[in-house]
């Protein structure tokens, strides 16, 4: 008898017939013009000469829809990002699904024709996967794990480790969108003007700011989860340098500041999934500020900060009526399941 291909079974996670007209209908429908169509137990791949970078990570956002995005480009973008950070030139990602039996087929099929589209922008190849079917119950729907290889050329060292005291810290936009459109979308909030998310490959981007700054970039990050406050901690405890920031430069929109407002959130610790915060020479400073406004994913670019050497370890927030206060790492989950 045909197997139900309107949602997912179990018998799909079980590596037969079924598993094969899954596989069929909804993986490479999408993905084989860029993996290839034969199904093998691993990828040969090629690398230009460099270093290799590898990242890993897992999404788990609910809800899988929700303004300016999904979970299908989330993981493509946030893989991408996170190699980027590191100076590297992303070209491939594997990608494995843990899909809750009674998931809708149009539901998945969706999911990974935006992939597909995530990964045809950011320039890179998803080229292995793999599909794991578990009983209703035992997970949400869908859980993606991702894997990412890129290339670091010769020469180019960048890394949280790295801030020096006077150097300036950029952010390439405004905070807390993700984080905001998710929530709003989950608990539905509406505003007179829609949060959408953010989420974007920053490959192009960063690679644009790298040839700009001719190696006075020193620290490239995405304050994804916990937001630019725990992010430009872990930055400022890493690198044994202090921070400060200016309260009245922190680019956040107004839509985003009513909901946190309401929500009795920190834009600060709010996340974000398509910016890159930039601490780079003062000298260079100027010039990446300008590129990064000449960009449509830098527009709302700010120079929002200084690396200091006082207090090393930690970040200080200038405010606006000009007093001083601790930015501390953030303590437990303001918002779960978000990324």
């Amino acid at each position: 008898m045909k197997p139900n291909l309107s949602t997912v079974l179990l018998d799909h996670g079980a590596g037969g017939r079924a598993a094969h007209e899954l596989v069929a209908r909804v993986f490479l429908k999408h993905l084989a013009g860029q993996n290839g169509s034969s199904l093998e137990d691993s990828a040969v791949l090629d690398f230009p000469p460099g270093r290799l970078a590898f990242t890993t990570d897992s999404f788990v956002v609910t809800p899988l829809f929700f303004p300016g995005g999904d979970i299908g480009d989330l993981a493509v973008n946030g893989t991408v990002n996170d190699l980027v950070m590191r100076g590297a030139r992303p070209l491939y990602l594997s990608a494995g699904f843990i899909l809750e039996e009674g998931l809708p087929i149009d539901t998945l099929d969706r999911i990974v024709a935006s992939m597909a589209r995530a990964a045809d922008r950011a320039g890179v190849r998803v080229v292995a996967g793999d599909t794991k079917v578990v009983p209703k119950g035992a997970a949400d729907r869908v859980f993606i794990n991702t894997a990412g290889v890129g290339v670091v050329p010769d020469g180019r060292e960048i890394s949280a480790s790295r801030a020096k005291p006077g150097d300036r810290i950029l952010i390439s936009g405004t905070l807390g969108d993700h984080g905001l459109a998710v929530l709003c979308q989950r608990s539905g909030l509406e505003l007179d003007t829609p949060i959408v998310s953010d989420t974007a490959s920053l490959a192009g981007l960063v690679e644009r700011l790298i040839v700009i700054g001719q190696g006075d970039i020193h620290v490239l990050r995405d304050p994804t989860r916990g937001g630019l406050g725990t992010t430009l901690n872990e930055i400022a405890q890493s690198s044994g340098v202090g921070m400060l920031l200016y309260e009245d430069r922190l680019p956040v929109r107004p839509e985003v500041r009513g909901a946190c407002d309401i929500l009795g959130l920190d834009p600060l610790y709010v996340a974000n999934e398509g910016k890159v915060i930039v601490i780079a020479a003062a000298g260079a400073a100027e010039a990446l500020l300008a590129a990064l406004k000449a960009d449509d994913l830098g527009r709302d670019a700010a120079l929002i900060g200084e690396v200091t050497d006082v207090r090393p370890g930690q970040v200080f927030l200038r405010t606006m009526i000009g007093g001083t206060r601790v930015v501390d790492m953030l303590t437990g989950e303001q918002l779960p399941r978000i990324c």
